[in-house]
């Protein structure tokens, strides 16, 4: 059976990409600092179900033994493709680059790029090893490809992802693997992060306005219907490796 890992599982995109990924039949394990309050009885096609597996993804160290132990459970036993969807993420902090303290900074990091790129690094590993193809998802946004006032960390660190997604799957293609990484934006969703943005004060985010107009205008997508995109790109006939795919293409 097929397994797909994802990262910030408990709420949010995380957890509607589990739900939709097993209801693909294919078993999920969840990665966060907490379970689920729903994915344990959700009940998947052809008995997929939900593991989870405690990972705090701004403690590195922690972090890279999670990722090795889960890595190694997975790939010995797999007969088939593997998922690593890297979606765990954080806005914050919002505020202009002055403002930020060093831990900040270390923390946002740790966790949009660091924490992926640990992960895609040694599922890579054990995919070469035991010979099983690996399809990797870096979730990212819309904001590593334009810049806005209050969001150099977030813009940053989703740029940083994305060139280190295409550069996996240029290196993955010339050494002539089965294994494909793409990225996949989800635009703007009604998550519990785009209640963060709105909460922002004005001086810190100038565009605190256009986000609460957002939800004015009912423009904020169900998290149930990104997921859904994804999970039907991932399965079905071909997956472009390298490709930056977008939920808005796909409406």
């Amino acid at each position: 059976m097929k397994t797909a890992v994802v990262t910030g599982a408990s709420r949010g995109l995380g957890e509607a990409i589990a739900k939709k990924m097993m209801e693909k039949g294919i078993q999920v394990i969840g990665v966060a600092r907490k379970n689920s309050d729903n994915l344990p009885s959700y009940e998947g096609k052809d008995n997929a179900s939900y593991t989870y597996r405690y990972g705090d993804l701004q403690d590195t160290a922690a972090c890279a033994k999670v990722f090795e132990k889960l890595a190694e459970d997975i790939f010995t036993k797999a007969d088939d493709t593997v998922y690593l969807i890297n979606n765990a993420g954080v806005v914050g902090p919002i505020a202009p680059a002055d403002a930020y303290s060093l831990s900040e900074w270390e923390a946002h990091m740790a966790i949009n790029l660091t924490a992926p790129m640990l992960a895609c690094s040694t599922f890579l590993k054990y995919a070469k090893t035991y010979n099983i193809p690996l399809v990797i998802v870096n979730v990212t946004s819309g904001a590593a490809e334009r810049s806005v006032h209050g969001w150099s960390a977030y813009s940053t660190s989703k740029a940083g992802l994305n060139r280190y997604t295409e550069t996996v799957a240029l290196e993955e293609a010339e050494a002539g693997t089965n294994n494909i990484a793409i990225a996949y934006n989800p635009g703007i969703m009604d998550t519990d992060m785009q209640a963060d943005i709105r909460s922002s004060e004005p001086e810190k985010f100038q565009d605190v306005q256009k986000f609460k107009d957002y939800v004015k205008n009912k423009s904020l997508r169900d998290p149930m219907f990104v997921a859904g995109v994804l999970a039907d790109v991932l399965t079905g006939s071909e997956i472009e490796n390298g490709k930056r795919y977008a939920v808005k293409d796909f409406v």
